[in-house]
């Protein structure tokens, strides 16, 4: 298991502190290397972040967190900060407030929150949802509260291992204008860099990470499968250094990584897979039609697939399709 973070020591106060405010024209308690945090949620993200703010030298002084797992996670990570409820987590969290809880759950937090009183003027209120920007954060504005999105583009344990894979991640960042300078301080202190995403553009930023990140684990899982279904007793020895390089060169090269039947326009091998499939795990026929139908769109936009050869596939794909709808 992988070592905390060493805390990093507070800025100076006085003239830095002072630079601060001629940035961001915000009190020197906010704008300071050393903010007053609170944490809800004490979930996967919520106890890494928490953990990893207190590593750069804020103090994380409450967060809630009700279930076993929480405190598990906690007993890791943030052994010394005390668990209290929802709105004295919020009372407690001078500076900063991070809500790092799921998506559906966001809005009814913080109109809560607002609603009992829990939150003040000044005090920034950020949350870690991808899918959600500032209007979320509505009722907090409307109180005098300074709302940030703040979204690791990272995929967490909930251990101490997390801690150092945060070291130059991205975060999907949407801020007004005026708190952007701490914004970008706060990810900088994780150890992450910044993309300011629109707030009309959060829906998709946050589709193409969950298309990418966790669409492939369950194509890696259904791939596995298939490897068990033809015997291979330990899938995950073939499938790694393939999709290790498959990934890579996705990465690096764009479509032209593309390789494979359907790069090619090999009809018949096609074929033969659905035939297969549709006869073993006819439940994995839908995931690869729709794949192997936008590879091929793929393909042909990027020239790797001429029209003509393609004919004989998209027909299969085509039949196939009906098939699966009757």
């Amino acid at each position: 298991m992988s070592a905390p973070l060493r805390p990093r020591p507070a800025a100076p106060h006085g003239p830095a502190a002072s630079r601060d405010r001629a940035v961001t024209g915000a009190p020197a308690a906010v704008t300071s290397r050393l903010l007053t945090v609170g944490v809800v949620g004490a979930g996967r993200v919520g106890a890494v972040l928490g953990a990893a703010l207190a590593a750069a030298g804020h103090r994380v002084v409450a967060v809630a967190g009700t279930s076993g797992a929480s405190r598990a996670r906690l007993a890791l990570l943030l052994p010394e900060v005390p668990r209290r409820p929802v709105t004295a987590v919020a009372h407690a969290a001078v500076d900063l407030l991070l809500i790092a809880v799921p998506d559906d759950a966001l809005a009814g937090v913080v109109a809560d929150l607002a609603h009992r009183g829990a939150l003040r003027p000044g005090q920034v209120v950020a949350h870690t949802s991808g899918a959600h920007g500032l209007a979320v954060l509505a009722p907090a504005a409307a109180v005098g509260a300074r709302p940030l999105a703040l979204h690791p583009a990272m995929t967490f344990t909930g251990t101490p291992d997390d801690l150092p894979r945060l070291a130059g991640i991205s975060y999907g960042v949407t801020a007004p204008a005026e708190l952007r300078p701490l914004a970008a301080r706060l990810v900088a202190d994780l150890g992450g860099v910044p993309e300011w995403v629109g707030e009309a553009d959060r829906p998709l930023y946050h589709a193409a990470l969950a298309h990418g990140a966790n669409h492939l684990v369950t194509l890696v899982n259904e791939a596995a499968d298939r490897l068990r279904d033809a015997g291979v007793a330990r899938p995950e020895k073939v499938l790694a250094p393939l999709l290790r390089a498959a990934l890579e060169n996705a990465l690096r090269l764009g479509d032209d990584a593309l390789t494979g039947p359907v790069s090619r326009g090999d009809a018949g091998t096609v074929q033969r897979h659905l035939t297969r499939l549709a006869a073993t795990a006819p439940e994995s026929v839908p995931a690869y039609l729709a794949l192997a139908r936008r590879t091929a769109d793929r393909a042909i936009a990027a020239g790797r697939l001429r029209p003509a050869d393609a004919a004989s596939l998209l027909g299969v794909l085509a039949g196939s399709g009906r098939e699966v709808a009757a």
